[in-house]
């Protein structure tokens, strides 16, 4: 018997355009104003879809994928802001956990716990998760020179990457004011990096009992004490990452069951 598909997200057309050309294509689905991709990728299964920035984007697509087709698990793709200032331009991180940074709903809860659900931050699927954060270590050590050539990682003021698995925060603000970096890191202990998408594609995930998994390129400090040109370097560097870490990663996922 055939396993459901998985579900492969990027809230940005640059971060999955790649995954489009390596997809080996069966159909493709148009509903809500996207396209669903279906077509295998090592060798798996897939459902691909491009969300489009923000939570409320990526909640409906993630919604769709698994109300209407089926899909067993979400690998969540993309980049993100540093707000660790031990990260680097390059470094991937993914999620342990995610939280909406931009939820309070006091007195009646507390700061960022999600109505109902009595938690504030939201649950990944470990297995898929470690699959990720072991791919990701093994592409940032094998294949890095391939990926992204000195010159460009010059270019882009990146170090050897490293992985980090950590506590991601989303909201619907894009974060690039240095006081607010420094209260995120006070509210949110441990907090590694910001970004717009991945607390709503989890809750979706959590409330229907479908795995799923964050994993982050760092593009940039949320601050922007480190000014990268954003579109270059998903284009040149993120959208290879992710290629390439989604396909290792359902390279190491055993069925699930």
């Amino acid at each position: 018997m055939s396993q459901p598909p998985i579900g492969v997200l990027g809230a940005m057309d640059e971060e999955v355009r790649r995954l489009r050309e390596a997809l080996l294509p069966t159909r493709v689905e148009t509903t809500g104003g996207r396209d669903y991709l279906f077509g295998s990728i090592a060798g798996r299964e897939v459902v691909l879809a491009f969300s489009r920035w923000g939570k409320v984007a990526a909640a409906s697509t993630a919604t769709t994928m698994i109300e209407r087709f089926g899909v067993e698990r979400i690998l969540f793709t993309g980049v993100a802001g540093a707000v660790d200032p031990a990260l680097g331009i390059g470094d991937v991180v993914v999620a342990r956990s995610l939280v909406h940074h931009d939820l309070d709903a006091r007195p009646f809860l507390r700061r960022f716990e999600v109505p109902l659900l009595d938690i504030v931050e939201i649950p990944v699927d470990e297995r898929l998760a470690r699959a990720a954060a072991d791919a990701a270590a093994e592409v940032l050590d094998a294949d890095l020179d391939a990926l992204v050539p000195p010159a460009d990682r010059r270019r882009f003021s990146m170090e050897r990457p490293t992985v980090r698995r950590g506590l991601v925060a989303s909201g619907d603000r894009f974060i690039a004011d240095a006081g607010e970096v420094e209260r995120l890191r006070t509210d949110l202990p441990g907090l590694l990096a910001v970004e717009m998408e991945g607390a709503a594609v989890a809750q979706v995930c959590h409330e229907h009992g479908v795995g799923c998994a964050v994993l982050r390129t760092i593009s940039d400090r949320a601050d922007h004490s480190a000014p990268v040109d954003f579109r270059a370097f998903v284009a040149d560097v993120a959208s290879r990452f992710s290629e390439r870490l989604v396909q290792r990663t359902l390279e190491r996922l055993e069925p699930s069951g």
